[in-house]
């Protein structure tokens, strides 16, 4: 073979290396915001860059994927749905009681559920990942219910924070929702 055949083989390589670099790069960016929706473009935004928002999105899902989530009961979703409505019920005369009876309500399902419940940051990056679409409902009620414990909140935010955890709360229980994992 000759010295030119070779250099021409060895471009070729280089681009069909490069097309199939390009496009697995593509279809890895499509696959991670079909899966976190809304938190990609959020990561994106707080990492100021593509690249890096992917890495942690890729981290978290390798993270969550190895949990050992489980669907919680029947008995003990209609419990916990019997919970649930006494905290609403509940908000008419204690509304920052029930706002941090329904955070912790929260916690609860999702220990129930297999999620690690330490770090509230590390919650929900673990809850974006199969629930990209409410997390940040989860982020704002949890907020709201921080600053209920310093007394700086009005009614209206802790009817919000109650609507926020709500649609979490609503997930983590929602059966078809859940993805058992060994």
């Amino acid at each position: 073979m000759d010295t030119q055949t070779a250099v021409v083989i060895v471009f070729a390589v280089l681009v069909l290396g490069g097309l199939t670099w390009m496009a697995m790069n593509r279809r890895r960016t499509r696959g991670l915001k079909d899966r976190f929706a809304p938190e990609y473009e959020q990561e994106v935004r707080e990492h100021g860059s593509r690249h890096p928002a992917e890495a942690e999105l890729s981290r978290r899902a390798k993270r969550v994927d190895k949990l050992p989530l489980r669907p919680i009961p029947p008995v003990e979703r209609t419990r916990y749905a019997e919970l649930w409505n006494q905290q609403q019920a509940r908000f008419v005369d204690d509304p920052p009681g029930a706002v941090g009876a329904a955070d912790h309500l929260v916690e609860e399902v999702m220990e129930k559920r297999g999620y690690p419940v330490g770090d509230f940051d590390q919650r929900a990056a673990d809850i974006s990942v199969d629930h990209p679409r409410v997390v940040e409902n989860y982020r704002t009620a949890h907020d709201i219910a921080n600053r209920a414990d310093r007394g700086s909140v009005q009614t209206e935010d802790l009817r919000r924070a109650m609507i926020c955890y709500r649609a979490l709360f609503d997930e983590l229980l929602d059966d078809s929702m859940a993805q058992p994992r060994t």
